[in-house]
């Protein structure tokens, strides 16, 4: 008999900051959601796809669960998670080797029980006292009964076949929902736009407070290049002058490396051109956070 094909849905789920863009991008094989030190990072549901020989995984990487900041974007973010965890076929519950916090707490009631939902222990790399992960996997499953616990590093790529593996005996029986070689199913302005956000954060984020998006305006495909406009969306005037930053050096690194990134993600040239709109309030208003491509 042959070996039946599995295809299905699989949340990654946590506070912020535990990893789980890097951890999808690593199970992927390619940068699909974005990372940096800050909290908020990703903001919407973004599905990347991995197939195998055997099965197709439909990653759902999801914003981290909020519980101390309330406001529109943290209420919509919070809904992408629920959603997320209704709608899919596998959990996997990501908590920071060594860190547990009531913001890890608040996902518990959450999550489904039965053979659904895994304990992937992020970052274990960088626990200094490996002895220590015994009773810190004891005290977590003492908590919630997980069917599995995996403890991996995407950045060293320390049993991600493993971690796949027991996702693949988790997923339903069907056909792909995905051409073999698709690795998202999120249009490639979207990645710009979040590639570009991206360099934001990781240049300015500690001055820039979260109230900026970036939207694609113009996507022009000439000949074997792409000509971008893009749209940085900020709350307060004085915001402007911490992005341009002195003579406007902030704003010529955000473009280059944005541009370069998304070369790679095209393999052609690009021609990207970024200019700051003034838009206020934006981020605690739901009308205006559909209006700019939130869920």
């Amino acid at each position: 008999m042959s070996t039946p094909f599995r295809c299905g849905f699989v949340a990654i789920v946590g506070r912020p900051n535990v990893g789980k863009s890097t951890l999808a991008n690593a199970l992927i094989g390619s940068k699909i959601s974005i990372v940096s030190r800050k909290a908020q990072t990703t903001r919407h549901r973004i599905n990347g796809v991995l197939t195998r020989d055997h099965e197709q995984f439909v990653f759902v990487d999801t914003p981290g669960f909020q519980t101390r900041h309330g406001g529109a974007m943290n209420r919509m973010m919070n809904r992408v998670v629920t959603q997320a965890l209704a709608d899919v076929d596998v959990v996997l519950h990501v908590v920071e080797a060594g860190k547990w916090s009531e913001g890890d707490a608040q996902l518990l009631p959450l999550l489904p029980k039965g053979n659904k939902t895994i304990l992937v222990i992020s970052k274990v790399d960088s626990l200094k006292d490996k002895n220590a992960m015994f009773a810190f996997v004891s005290k977590l499953t003492a908590q919630f009964p997980y069917s599995a616990v995996v403890p991996v590093s995407a950045v060293k790529s320390v049993q991600l076949d493993t971690l796949l593996d027991e996702i693949a005996t988790r997923l339903p029986e069907g056909e792909p929902m995905f051409e073999a070689d698709a690795l998202t199913d999120r249009p490639v302005r979207f990645i710009a736009a979040e590639l570009i956000r991206e360099k934001i954060f990781r240049l300015v984020g500690d001055e820039l407070p979260y109230g900026c998006t970036v939207v694609i305006e113009q996507w022009e495909e000439e000949g074997r290049s792409v000509k971008v406009a893009a749209c940085i969306v900020i709350e307060r005037e004085s915001h402007r002058p911490i992005l341009l930053g002195a003579g406007g050096m902030h704003m010529k690194r955000i473009a280059t490396e944005a541009r370069q990134d998304i070369e790679k993600l095209l393999d052609k040239p690009v021609f990207l051109e970024i200019y700051i709109k003034v838009r206020k309030g934006w981020s605690d208003r739901e009308a205006a956070l559909r209006d700019l491509g939130y869920e």
